[in-house]
């Protein structure tokens, strides 16, 4: 049971860990208390898999209580919770009621499209608004983040390859998104993936499929859903895709959003987000992500 992070310092992105006394850097920890076999930053733990966490936890039991610096979620500069995925795969239009909202039938199959790591952002991190879009949108999703190589894996296996789960908001430019029949130009831009705050191991979560999740724009209520509307369900979606793509530890899969964006709205009541907004996404048991949004 861990909840990982990573922060941000001037010349490198290194591993922290949220505990119940506060946050550990643990760069700086492995400075004070030498260990050459610990991972040191989020991606290594991932594919070190249960075995990294249990390492790490009881290395940190055997550090002297004392000797250990404890940081405020205020003190942090907080990096993306996955660093360098080596795909980060998005499920389009996967809940009913979203669905419902934009006049679209329900999808037979998973509606599958991909972002880059460029989209990737952390917490509390300004994001610029694109020149190129006057319509930006939310969407809160949960994300999963793959813990053992998937490939032509069952359905009543697929959680079981799953290393933990994050808070996700897969910024939408809706002018860009329906430009062509692709939607790569709307989903893509710089920062149009914040993640986090933390990374959480699966074993925190009961049940991926039966989770709420949140949208709060300048304090207001945006979205208000439960991943039990899910068309495709998380272990479906796993196993879909790992009958076409082998699927690799660190992989990110952001599952889709609920009813409640922006592009749901009649247009006379559309008001897409501009400089100086603010947006919380948050999901049951994995924290809130907040981002404020910025002049290109």
């Amino acid at each position: 049971m861990m909840k990982f992070l990573t922060i941000q310092k001037e010349d490198k992105e290194v591993l922290g860990i949220q505990t119940d006394k506060g946050i550990i850097d643990f760069d700086e920890l492995l400075q004070n208390h030498r260990n050459a076999t610990i991972p040191t930053d989020v991606m290594e733990v991932i594919h070190g898999g249960k075995d990294a966490v249990k390492e790490i936890a009881s290395y940190i039991e055997q550090v002297e209580t004392e000797s250990i610096r404890y940081l405020k979620e205020g003190d942090i500069h907080w990096g993306p919770a996955i660093t360098s995925p080596s795909k980060i795969i998005c499920v389009g239009l996967n809940y009913r009621k979203h669905a419902d909202e934009t006049g679209s039938p329900y999808p037979e199959t998973p509606i599958l499209f991909n972002k880059f790591n460029n989209t990737l952002t952390g917490h509390k991190q300004a994001i610029k608004i694109p020149k190129t879009t006057k319509k930006l949108d939310y969407e809160v999703e949960l994300g999963m983040v793959i813990g053992k190589t998937a490939k032509n894996i069952p359905v009543n296996e697929a959680l079981n390859h799953v290393f933990g789960y994050v808070t996700g908001n897969d910024l939408s430019a809706r002018d860009l998104q329906f430009v062509s029949s692709q939607w790569l130009l709307g989903k893509s831009c710089d920062d149009f993936s914040p993640v986090g705050p933390y990374l959480v191991t699966s074993d925190e979560v009961e049940d991926p499929n039966n989770l709420q999740l949140k949208t709060i724009v300048n304090g207001e209520e945006k979205q208000n859903s439960n991943t039990s509307d899910m068309i495709f369900h998380c272990d479906e979606i796993i196993s879909y895709i790992s009958k076409y793509m082998t699927l690799t530890p660190g992989d990110l899969i952001l599952t889709g959003t609920p009813e409640g964006v922006i592009m749901g709205e009649s247009e006379d009541k559309q008001v897409f987000l501009k400089p100086g907004d603010e947006v919380t996404v948050e999901i049951e048991k994995l924290g809130s992500l907040t981002n404020k949004f910025v002049y290109e």
